[in-house]
């Protein structure tokens, strides 16, 4: 796993060396190929319709590949907390029931086996199964125990586990799933499965340091939150286990130690891209689309990344947005959160937010030509960063 990198290093993505990934692999096209115009879509039509196109279905292919292994590791849970992981997943209703919920768009598991595939081909991608199963564990371990500090309430368009069995519940069902992620990587008899055991683990504590910075920023007043420490924050919540998921799959397809690592890379920034998208949703997103609320993140006064950077821009918006941000909310003043929302826009948190994805996913390029030749072995992992960084909802 790779350590926080520094604001320089954010700030001066590395140079692709042309043509060493496919020296070392024997494979046509050189690794700038992916890099010649960052900040563009990355695809084969200029509005991403391919790639989406393409998203889709890796995302569809990885549900059908991971969901029985995943379904066989939920049920060797004991009674109680198997109960609520189905529910969390959409399979169960409250009652115990068998429900066709939605389980989640299945992103960070697709990233381990496109990432196995890109460097090993399609074995490798069938070898990978368990560790994005692991991976997906994971993720929702965190899912479980985001609610119940958030106090979200709706996830995934139904009421949050917590909400249903109570907070006990709740955070001991997620801290079983994250032993049972633990466990499928300790009983596979992959060579790499204990390095990608390893691996997992030190991700999980990054993820636990990045909310605990979370949590404190929450309790701190809006002009005590910089932006350097928001984005810092944001890629140990969020990039550090998209990272980790490419660079499980690397693992899987027995990549050496720079390439691990620039799939790792890869991760983080398109995790990043990833987060300022969905911090911009979670102001702006259709509660229709999102299952959340309009402006839940407002309301709850999270300091996310459009919101620091708005309040950071020294502007007479940003005076009024620390003010607002400065009283508690009144629950069902839909009025204060859309004139909260307007004032993050006007001091420029949204276009900032949109600005700085794009920036990080011509990054997430660069680092993936580290790794990987060109364009056609990369197709998968390509389209899904495209995919989470044009979402809507």
């Amino acid at each position: 796993m790779a350590e926080f990198m520094t604001e320089t290093e954010q700030r001066s993505p590395a140079v692709p060396r042309p043509g060493a990934a496919g020296e070392r692999r024997g494979r046509t096209g050189g690794a700038g190929a992916l890099a010649e115009h960052p900040g563009q879509p990355t695809g084969r039509h200029p509005d991403g319709r391919l790639e989406a196109q393409e998203a889709a279905a890796l995302l569809e292919r990885t549900r059908a590949l991971v969901d029985p292994e995943l379904r066989t590791a939920l049920e060797s849970l004991p009674g109680s907390l198997r109960r609520i992981a189905l529910y969390h997943f959409g399979w169960q209703r409250a009652d115990g029931s068998p429900a066709t919920g939605n389980a989640g768009k299945a992103i960070r598991p697709a990233l381990v086996l496109a990432a196995a595939d890109a460097l090993g081909g399609p074995a490798a991608r069938t070898a990978a199964v368990r560790a994005a199963v692991a991976v997906e564990l994971v993720h929702n371990f965190t899912l479980l125990h985001d609610d119940v500090m958030d106090r979200d309430t709706s996830r995934r368009h139904r009421p949050t586990a917590w909400t249903v069995f109570g907070d006990a519940d709740a955070i001991l069902a997620g801290d079983a799933l994250q032993a049972l992620a633990l466990r499928l990587l300790a009983e596979d008899p992959h060579p790499a499965a204990r390095r990608a055991a390893a691996r997992l683990a030190k991700c999980v504590v990054e993820l636990c340091a990045g909310q605990h910075t979370d949590t404190d920023m929450e309790g701190r007043a809006p002009d005590e939150v910089t932006l350097d420490e928001a984005l810092a924050m944001a890629e140990a919540k969020t990039g550090a286990l998209l990272g980790c998921a490419c660079a499980l799959g690397a693992l899987y397809a027995g990549a050496g130690a720079e390439e691990v690592a620039a799939l790792d890379g890869f991760g983080r920034q398109a995790g990043l891209a990833f987060q300022l998208i969905d911090d911009v949703i979670g102001i702006w997103g259709d509660p229709r689309r999102t299952g959340k609320p309009a402006g839940a993140d407002l309301a709850a006064r999270k300091k996310s990344l459009p919101v620091v950077a708005a309040l950071s821009s020294g502007t007479e918006a940003a005076a009024e947005l620390a003010e607002l941000y400065g009283k508690p909310f009144v629950s069902g003043d839909a009025e204060a959160v859309a004139r909260t929302a307007l004032a993050v826009e006007r001091a420029g948190g949204r276009d900032w937010a949109q600005a700085e994805a794009a920036d990080r996913m011509a990054r997430a390029v660069q680092e993936l030509s580290r790794a990987v030749p060109g364009p056609e072995a990369a197709g998968g992992l390509l389209a899904l960063a495209e995919f989470v960084t044009r979402r809507s909802g």
